[in-house]
């Protein structure tokens, strides 16, 4: 029996050493366009700032630990081209450029997603850069060196990663962002605007509610500037944080079935096909909250699929979960992370909601090093909770995940108000921010009646 997975990604890498793990037998074959495999591309602008030291050090493993410690064979550089699904055949070409033909018992497709450029006039001048790969990240670096100045478009979480390492690396940095406000899809706007001053104290420019019009060049076809509305910026380099389509040509060649986003599966991570799965960027998952098609572009989401697809081929039935979406990130000394849904989603899925708000300290007010944090929580009109963003200094991913199981298991704003928190100066307050946030929406939960 083989199984081949295509593409090297959180996802397709977590499906074959999960095989691997319960069946010993199976031979397991993974096909990737990339050099590098194993690495972490969510470290990329922490390489770019200097926090981690080298790209290498992002990359976790090589092809031949899988092969010595795994029995897992990686083909590195090779381009998978199509499939016959009829037949069970994979067709790819090596690096060499040959054309091969690999026979299978169970595929998987962990393609994950292409970066979206937009159709900027000058997007394919030289300094113009996207953020995906490995080697993507070396390319901005190493431009970067001889640069002044930057516009990274796109204030998301990878956008705004980017621009903070631009700056630590002395550049001048602008932000620039259609929408009206920093992380659109974590945040609201309020909580959006506490992340904005801190950007101001990096000295990073924010240009947000506009386009960016055109890509300027100089005689040398490299960048010199930008147009954003009826304005011109100078920069030396622009970095596309523009966010990523799920790749899907390849599940199209073999016949699965599409949905809204991406490839449809079922709990099983199965296609429409069968004995072919399809984990990562590349499919589409439910979201919790609203039970509607969703994307979950993030590595944690691509290893949990990842794993109930490994357990499934190897013959232990698992099932995958509708989503929460939750995140953190880290800019400079600022923490940021959200889960469930925001308040404006919300309103967009035509659900009332009540807001409660809170400022805090992470430790007690006399514990030396104390950093503020702010905690917006989200509940329907049943009182449950259903959304969670904080913004702090320190210990926020710990909240975000503790909001995460209690959104999953309906915990509700009374409950919050109650809830025992564990206390000691030195890491937290007497009374949690969280509890204080709740009780805002609690008191304003009284006034309704």
């Amino acid at each position: 029996m083989r199984t081949v997975v295509v593409g090297s990604g959180a996802g397709g890498l977590t499906t074959a050493s999960t095989i691997r793990r319960y069946n010993r037998d199976m031979e397991i074959v993974v096909i990737t366009r990339e050099k590098y495999v194993a690495y972490s591309p969510c470290a990329i602008p922490y390489v770019i700032a200097g926090e981690i030291p080298s790209f290498q050090d992002i990359v976790m493993h090589t092809p031949e630990y899988y092969r010595e410690n795994k029995n897992i064979e990686i083909v590195t550089e090779s381009t998978v081209v199509d499939v016959d699904a009829e037949k069970r055949n994979v067709i790819y070409y090596d690096k060499e450029g040959n054309k091969k033909v690999l026979k299978y018992d169970y595929l998987v497709i962990a393609t994950g997603g292409e970066t979206f450029i937009p159709p900027i006039e000058g997007r394919n001048l030289e300094g113009v850069f996207k953020v995906k790969t490995i080697e993507d990240g070396m390319k901005i670096k190493e431009y970067a060196q001889s640069s002044k100045s930057a516009t990274v478009v796109g204030a998301g979480a990878i956008g705004l990663e980017m621009a903070y390492g631009l700056r630590k690396l002395g550049l001048n940095v602008n932000v620039v962002e259609m929408a009206p406000q920093v992380l659109p899809r974590a945040l609201d706007i309020d909580m959006g605007e506490i992340v904005l001053r801190y950007l101001k104290t990096l000295n990073i420019g924010v240009i947000l509610g506009k386009p960016v019009n055109k890509i300027l060049g100089d005689e040398n076809n490299r960048v010199k500037g930008v147009v954003v509305g009826n304005k011109s910026y100078s920069c030396d380099m622009v970095v596309m944080a523009t966010g990523v389509r799920p790749n899907i040509e390849l599940a199209k060649r073999a016949g699965c079935e599409i949905g809204r986003w991406a490839i449809k599966v079922n709990s099983r991570m199965e296609t429409s096909i069968p004995n072919i799965y399809a984990v990562g960027d590349c499919v589409e998952t439910v979201d919790f909250i609203t039970r509607q098609p969703t994307l979950s572009p993030f590595g944690s989401t691509a290893v949990r699929q990842g794993k109930v697809a490994g357990r499934n081929i190897a013959g232990i039935p698992a099932y995958f979960k509708p989503v929460l979406n939750a995140m953190v990130s880290k800019i400079g000394d600022m923490e940021i992370g959200s889960t469930g849904i925001s308040e404006l989603r919300a309103h967009q899925n035509r659900l009332d909601v009540i807001t409660g708000k809170a400022k805090g300290l992470t430790r007690a007010r006399y514990y030396p090093g104390g950093k503020p944090i702010y905690v917006k929580l989200i509940f329907d009109m049943d009182r449950t909770l259903i959304g969670c963003q904080i913004v702090g200094g320190e210990r926020v991913a710990e909240r975000i995940d503790a909001m995460s199981l209690g959104i999953l298991k309906g915990v509700t704003c009374e409950e919050l108000v109650n809830m025992e928190f564990s206390y000691a100066p030195p890491v937290s307050t007497v009374v949690d921010p969280i509890a204080l946030a709740a009780e805002d929406a609690w008191d304003k939960f009284l006034e309704l009646n």
